[in-house]
């Protein structure tokens, strides 16, 4: 396929800082201007961070339709190797099907730390499609953010298989949970009307990380970057990283 344009404002971005990396990563059909929010206020307390777009997101749904959950991983790790030339510490972030990313990386590379915010283990409204064959898109309703000013791009629809593709990340991640023994900070908002909050208890029964806590985000739905926790968010992912930096617990 013709590589296309980003749309305006999806695009990938990089802020330098100090030692300190960050790496975010946004959900399924968003793009890196969901979390752009966040990345402008860490970079603000200096550190370095960078939000990868990941394949098939903010351009074309038929671009979406050749990704496959495969070409995501790589994305975001591709994002950390690049993060790890010059950063001595790292700490990743991810929301929606991004934690659910965040948590595969976690098991596979060294940081400091892995955040999520509603990370997603389960979307009941996709997982009714599992075993259809059409239609071929499916029509996506308003992004769910509490703050009616908020606006996040993303696609009217998206692509069944695409859908298929963030059930089998979820999938995998469920079953990987163990396996996350770096420290961990858990946002969830208790109203989210996408992933179900019971999603983050599992998670936090079940890594094996020695240092976990959960956040509640009581005004903010599924989006919370965007929406009217996000300061919260920033505060306490502040002072879990400056906790937590260089104290790194190797994956195995």
């Amino acid at each position: 396929m013709t590589k296309l344009y980003v749309r305006s404002g999806a695009e990938s971005f990089f802020l330098p800082g100090n030692s300190t990396g960050i790496l975010i990563c946004h959900g399924f059909n968003g793009t890196p201007q969901s979390v752009r929010y966040l990345g402008e206020e860490f970079a603000a307390h200096g550190y370095t961070v960078y939000a990868p777009r990941l394949t098939g997101h903010g351009t074309h749904v038929n671009e979406m339709e050749e990704a496959t959950y495969l070409d995501w991983i790589d994305d975001l790790h591709e994002a950390y190797l690049l993060l790890k030339q010059t950063c001595h510490s790292i700490f990743v972030i991810g929301q929606s099907m991004g934690g659910a990313l965040a948590l595969h990386l976690a098991t596979k590379e060294t940081f400091d730390g892995v955040l999520t915010i509603n990370a997603a283990l389960s979307v009941p409204e996709y997982e009714v499609l599992a075993n259809q064959v059409q239609p071929r898109f499916i029509t996506e309703g308003k992004p769910d953010i509490k703050d009616p000013e908020a606006a996040e791009i993303t696609y009217e629809q998206v692509p069944l298989k695409a859908v298929f593709q963030l059930l089998n990340i979820m999938k995998v991640v469920k079953q990987e949970l163990p396996k996350v023994k770096c420290p961990s900070m858990l946002f969830v908002s208790p109203e989210d009307h996408v992933v179900p909050a019971q999603c983050t208890d599992d998670i936090y029964n079940s890594v094996s990380a020695s240092h976990k806590e959960k956040v509640i985000l009581p005004n903010s739905y599924h989006v919370a970057s965007l929406d009217y926790d996000k300061d919260k968010i920033v505060e306490r992912a502040v002072n879990f990283i400056q906790t937590h930096t260089k104290n790194a617990i190797v994956a195995s």
